[in-house]
């Protein structure tokens, strides 16, 4: 029972430490470490042209990669979607992604400010070929800890969903 109890206590110290985050950078009274990152990362890593985070930046020409070429959305929000949408999104996308604030992975609210529907759309259907052909995508990786997001075998029909959800918040 007391060795039992010892590796249980082992491993989830284990565990613990190594969910830690890893600082590339550290300063403390004049001192500081720069590392080079790791032939994988700098392999997923887009060219940044611009100081600004991949997820602040607004780029409303891209339509990404993927199934969607084209949405078009209404001068009105349709609400009956939007709730069809806030559904899919608490069953599928809230253990990632929270509203007003950065978590696993970006916030969604303003998303439609910063990002074409085609993008969003093709994130949310398409995540692995996003992030392995979209450089925008490749770089949001890199800003969120190298987390991809999971794809969730979304129908188009589901997503548009989630889409009109998301011009909802703001």
């Amino acid at each position: 029972m007391k060795k039992t109890l010892i590796r249980m206590s082992l491993l989830a110290g284990l565990i613990v430490m190594g969910c830690g985050e890893k600082k590339e950078e550290k300063e403390a009274e004049g001192f500081k470490i720069e590392r080079a990152s790791s032939p994988a990362a700098t392999q997923t890593a887009a060219p940044q042209t611009t100081d600004v985070k991949a997820s602040e930046r607004v780029d409303l020409t891209s339509k990404g990669v993927g199934p969607v070429t084209s949405v078009s959305l209404g001068s009105e929000v349709n609400m009956e979607l939007a709730a069809e949408g806030e559904v899919v999104y608490n069953q599928m996308c809230l253990a990632c992604h929270r509203i007003g604030k950065k978590f696993i992975g970006p916030a969604p609210n303003g998303i439609l400010e910063r990002r074409t529907p085609e993008w969003v759309m093709n994130m949310i259907l398409a995540p692995e070929q996003m992030v392995k052909d979209d450089p925008l995508a490749k770089e949001l990786l890199i800003e969120f800890n190298g987390s991809p997001m999971a794809n969730q075998s979304l129908t188009e029909e589901q997503a548009r969903a989630v889409l009109e959800y998301f011009r909802t918040l703001k």
